[in-house]
C-alpha cells in the first residue's frame, strides 16, 4: 500500500486560524487528522491542536485500528481539552481522522468536519455531520444539499471539549483502502465546494497537492469577507 497526501489550511476572512490538520506514514501504516476549534479567544486553535497531538501521538505509540482503541485516544484527547477549558474559555473542537494500514482502513468524526471517499474517482461515501442542518436532512426537512445554506449550519451537536463522554462515529472497513481518495476538510472548506465539483477536480488531478489547489481555487473565487476558517488534507492511497 502506498499513501501519500497534502494540506491546506487558510484563516479565511478571519482574524487568525483555529483549524489544525496533520498527517503522517508511520512504521504500521498511515494517519491524517483534520480538526476545527470552537470558543474564540485562541482558545479554539489550543482546542484543535491539542485534539490532534494527543490523538495522533498517541496512535503512532498504539495503531491497532480497532474500535476500542480509536475510541480510547478520542477519549484521552477529549479529557486534555476539558482540563484545559476555562469559565471564560469553553474550548471546543470538532474531529475527523482517516486511518488506515494494509490489511483495514478507519474513519472517525466528531461535530461536522467531514471525511469524503472516493473510489475510482467516484464519491463513494462521506461522514454524516453531527449538527442541526444535518439533522433537518435526515429528517426529510431540508434536502441534503441545503445543508450549505441552512440558518442552524454552524450549530454543532457534538464537539471534543463539550461533554465528559466522547461520542464518535467510528467505520472501519476491511481489506485495502486503495485505490481510493480521501479529503478531510473543515465546514469552512466543504461549504464551498460541492460533491460534483470534488469528483471532477479529482479527475484532473495527478496528485494530492493538485487536487487541493484546483478546490481552494474555487473557494477562492467564492470569498465574501465572511469566510470561516477553511483546511483540508486530500489523500491518496494506491496498493
Amino acid at each position: 500500500m502506498k499513501a501519500w497526501a497534502a494540506g491546506f489550511s487558510s484563516r479565511g476572512s478571519r482574524p487568525y486560524n483555529e483549524d489544525t490538520i496533520f498527517y503522517k506514514n508511520t512504521e504500521s501504516g498511515f494517519l491524517a487528522v483534520a480538526a476545527d476549534g470552537l470558543g474564540g479567544h485562541g482558545g479554539g486553535a489550543e482546542a484543535s491542536a491539542l485534539a490532534v497531538q494527543v490523538f495522533s501521538e498517541g496512535f503512532v505509540k498504539s495503531p491497532g485500528l480497532t474500535e476500542e482503541n480509536i475510541r480510547g485516544l478520542l477519549d484521552q484527547a477529549n479529557s486534555e481539552i476539558r482540563k484545559r477549558q476555562t469559565p471564560s474559555v469553553k474550548m471546543r473542537t470538532t474531529f475527523v481522522a482517516f486511518l488506515c494500514d494494509g490489511e483495514s482502513w478507519a474513519s472517525v468524526h466528531v461535530g461536522d468536519s467531514r471525511l469524503y471517499w472516493f473510489l475510482d474517482g467516484t464519491l463513494k461515501s462521506r461522514t454524516l455531520d453531527h449538527s442541526v442542518s444535518q439533522m433537518a436532512a435526515l429528517a426529510g426537512e431540508i434536502r441534503e444539499e441545503q445543508i450549505r445554506f441552512h440558518e442552524d449550519r454552524n450549530k454543532v451537536l457534538r464537539a471534543l471539549g463539550g461533554t465528559e463522554q466522547v461520542k464518535p462515529d467510528i467505520s472501519i472497513e476491511k481489506g485495502p483502502a486503495g485505490p481510493s481518495a480521501f479529503l478531510l476538510c473543515t465546514d469552512g472548506f466543504w461549504e464551498h465546494v460541492w460533491e460534483t465539483e470534488m469528483e471532477a477536480d479529482l479527475a484532473k488531478s495527478d496528485s494530492p497537492a493538485r487536487w487541493l489547489s484546483y478546490m481552494a481555487a474555487r473557494i477562492g473565487k467564492r470569498m465574501t469577507g465572511q469566510n470561516d476558517n477553511l483546511s483540508a488534507v486530500a489523500v491518496f492511497i494506491q496498493e
